[in-house]
């Protein structure tokens, strides 16, 4: 028994499947990824991410012309204006991380649930051969061997849903890509 059986078994009810819940972690990845964008949308200032990544790149281009005059007083210039850059690096990495960082915790406990729910932890989705290589499957398998390679578990279902969704999100609320 998991301690989210209380809140599955009725999502798992409705499911059109009861026995493979699919539409329930469906319906998981889709709250999650929402809960996800929200957060980003309201802690990441995308138009300072966006200047700091522009001067970035501009950093990086300078370098590349020191490096390539072969002129030391202006290698050591633009190694100077690195180190300057260094606290706007750390900003931009804290902007990106907090979403994170809050959202980590929660969704470990409900990864946790998921996976004491004995419905969804025995979840299998089978495909076919050619949905096998479209989805990347091969590269999945390195990492987790199954006995059918021509099915998914709840995880990997999850986490498919979870991109598309994510996604649908962010362009519905007119985010970038971080």
């Amino acid at each position: 028994m998991s301690y989210l059986d209380s809140i599955l078994n009725p999502i798992i009810a409705i499911d059109p499947n009861p026995s493979n819940p699919l539409i329930t972690v469906l319906i998981i990845a889709a709250l999650i990824a929402f809960f996800i964008v929200i957060l980003q949308k309201l802690l990441i200032d995308y138009d300072k991410m966006e200047e700091i990544q522009g001067e970035m790149k501009e950093l990086q281009n300078e370098l590349r012309q020191a490096q390539k005059s072969g002129d030391p007083k202006a290698l050591a210039k633009v190694q100077k204006k690195q180190m300057d850059f260094m606290p706007k690096q750390k900003d931009l990495m804290t902007m990106q991380f907090k979403p994170t960082l809050i959202t980590m915790i929660p969704i470990l406990l409900v990864f946790y649930g998921m996976v004491g729910n004995h419905t969804i932890s025995h979840m299998v989705i089978n495909i076919s051969q050619s949905q096998y290589y479209l989805l990347l499957m091969p590269i999945w398998n390195i990492f987790w061997t199954q006995a059918n390679p021509l099915t998914i578990n709840f995880f990997g279902w999850y986490i498919l849903c979870s991109f598309a969704f994510s996604f649908v999100f962010r362009r519905l609320l007119g985010l970038k890509t971080v």
